[in-house]
C-alpha cells in the first residue's frame, strides 16, 4: 500500500465523537478548498457506520453549499430518518465554523432478487493499451497553473487513464463525452463499504470537466471558475475500486453558468456497477 492510499484510508476513517456524530480531516496538499469527492466519501462513511451491515448503500444525493476549509476538521452529523426492513434512510450534514457546508441523503437496501437489465458498456481500448497517467498529464502541464502542476506530480490515491487525450493537449471544441479508466493506486481492504466510499470519492474527479469539452476549456483554465453544486450516485452491482473501472461520462446541457453531467461506471466484464449525475458551476471570469 502506498502513502497516497494510506492517506485516503485515513481521511475515510472518521473519528466518532458521539452517537451519530463524527469528525473528519483533510489532507494538507495545498488546495484552498476541500475536494468535493472527499466530503462525499466521508459523509457516506458516517452514514454507513449507523446502518446494520446487511443493508448496503444504493443511492446518495448531495448538495455543496459552501467551500470546505482544508485546515479545519469537518463535523458530520447523521440523522436517522428511517429504519425499515428493506430500506434504511440517513441524512448527513457536514459543518465547519458553525455553518453547514454540505448535505447528503443516503438510502441503504437489503439485497433482493428481481428483474435485471442494463445498458451496454462502450467499446473502448483497455487501460493497458493507453498511456499511463503521468505521460498524459505531463503533456498538459505547460498550460496548467502552478498548484495544478504540483497536484498532478505528487502521489495520489486514484489513477486515471483517459481514452481520448485531445482535451488535455489542445483547446479544440470537442463533443462533451469522455471515457476514463479509474482505480485506486493500491489494493484496498476487503470491506465493500470502503470500496463504495472510495468510488464515491473518485466519482467527482472528472465529471464536471466533461461539460467544458464543448467549449475548448477545462476546469484548470485560469478563466474558468468551476465547482460542483450537487452530486447524485446510485450503486447497482458489486465491484472493487482497486480494479479498473470504466467511467463513461457525458454532458447533455450547459447554460446560465451551470452544466449538467452524467456518468456510468462499468466493470471490465461490462457490468454496470454505478451511475452518477451532477450539476456544476462553470463560470467564465475575467483575468
Amino acid at each position: 500500500m502506498n502513502s497516497a492510499i494510506d492517506t485516503l484510508l485515513s481521511i475515510l476513517d472518521l473519528e466518532q465523537l458521539e452517537v451519530n456524530l463524527f469528525r473528519g480531516s483533510s489532507p494538507q496538499d495545498g488546495w484552498q478548498r476541500v475536494f468535493g469527492g472527499q466530503v462525499i466519501g466521508q459523509a457516506l462513511v458516517a452514514a454507513s457506520r449507523t446502518v446494520d451491515p446487511e443493508h448496503f448503500a444504493h443511492s446518495l444525493h448531495c448538495y455543496f453549499m459552501r467551500p470546505g476549509d482544508p485546515t479545519t476538521p469537518i463535523i458530520y452529523e447523521v440523522d436517522n430518518l428511517r429504519d425499515g426492513r428493506s430500506f434504511v434512510t440517513r441524512r448527513v450534514l457536514a459543518v465547519q465554523h458553525g455553518q453547514a457546508i454540505f448535505a447528503m441523503s443516503a438510502s441503504f437496501h437489503k439485497k433482493e432478487e428481481s428483474f435485471e437489465h442494463q445498458t451496454s458498456m462502450p467499446d473502448v481500448p483497455a487501460p493497458e493499451d493507453l498511456p499511463r497517467e503521468e505521460e498524459v498529464f505531463e503533456a498538459f502541464m505547460a498550460k496548467a497553473p502552478a498548484d495544478i502542476k504540483g497536484y498532478f506530480r505528487r502521489e495520489r490515491p486514484i489513477e486515471l487513464r483517459p481514452v481520448n487525450l485531445d482535451h488535455y493537449t489542445t483547446d479544440r471544441k470537442l463533443e462533451p463525452i469522455q471515457h476514463v479508466w479509474v482505480r485506486t493506486t493500491s489494493p484496498l481492504p476487503d470491506d465493500p463499504a470502503i470500496h463504495k466510499c472510495a468510488l464515491a470519492y473518485a466519482s467527482d474527479m472528472t465529471l464536471l470537466d466533461t461539460s467544458l469539452f464543448a467549449h475548448g476549456r477545462s476546469v484548470f483554465h485560469e478563466d474558468i471558475s468551476a465547482a460542483s453544486l450537487d452530486h447524485a450516485m446510485w450503486f447497482h452491482s458489486d465491484f472493487k475500486a482497486d480494479e479498473w473501472l470504466l467511467y463513461s461520462q457525458d454532458s447533455p446541457w450547459a447554460g446560465g453558468a451551470r452544466s449538467f453531467n452524467r456518468g456510468s461506471i462499468f466493470r471490465r466484464d461490462g457490468t454496470l456497477v454505478a451511475s452518477t449525475a451532477q450539476e456544476g458551476l462553470i463560470r467564465q471570469v475575467s483575468r
